[in-house]
């Protein structure tokens, strides 16, 4: 077992899929760094890989909001608050990213497309060492954070694609509805430039 590792990822709603994800890295390290990308709209830029993922609508929660679903989900998991710490990843901005990250750690990614592609790229090219720690067809992927934002957004089943923990985070801060609304503009702007 290594001792550092780092994993990354926008968690935009945190969900079971991601706690595969970041429970696999736990696994191979003594210390595992939980980095969230896109922290602030100072570190989020578009990428011809990323298309989506720097819009209002698939960003709603703000980094101190991800970070208190992560913390719920692994006190849920049973994961020891020493063995991890959240941090910010300003995967976008890779020039920023080893301000905030331990060089000497191992990378841990999943990979699944041409995003997956692009971070494994950004991350070789600061040097850093990196595990994958599967890859796999995209229709493997599974649960996404964009599957989770728009059942909320359209009154579906949820709850089973997320952590307990992150269920009763979003419902009882009304998460819900700001991802809702949100959701529901961007499916109205989609709709009106079709015509």
């Amino acid at each position: 077992m290594i001792e550092t590792g780092v994993i990354n990822g926008r968690f935009q709603v945190l969900h079971l899929k991601h706690m595969e994800y970041i429970l696999a890295a736990k696994m191979r390290c003594n210390k595992l760094y939980i980095g969230i990308s896109n922290p602030d709209n100072m570190h989020t830029r578009d990428s011809v890989n990323d298309v989506n993922r720097s819009e209002p609508s698939a960003n709603p929660l703000s980094y101190f909001e991800r970070y208190q679903m992560i913390r719920g989900a692994m006190q849920e998991f049973k994961v020891p608050e020493s063995e991890y710490d959240i941090i910010p990843f300003p995967i976008k901005c890779p020039e920023y990213l080893l301000q905030y990250t331990p060089k000497d750690a191992v990378y841990y990614l999943g990979m699944y497309d041409e995003w997956d592609e692009e971070k494994y790229k950004i991350l070789r090219s600061l040097g850093l060492n990196i595990e994958v720690l599967w890859h796999r067809p995209l229709e493997e992927k599974g649960i996404t954070g964009a599957m989770v934002r728009n059942f909320i957004a359209t009154d579906q089943e949820w709850a089973k694609f997320v952590p307990k923990s992150v269920y009763r985070y979003l419902t009882e801060n009304e998460m819900d509805k700001k991802i809702k609304r949100l959701e529901l503009m961007r499916i109205e702007e989609k709709m009106n430039a079709c015509f």
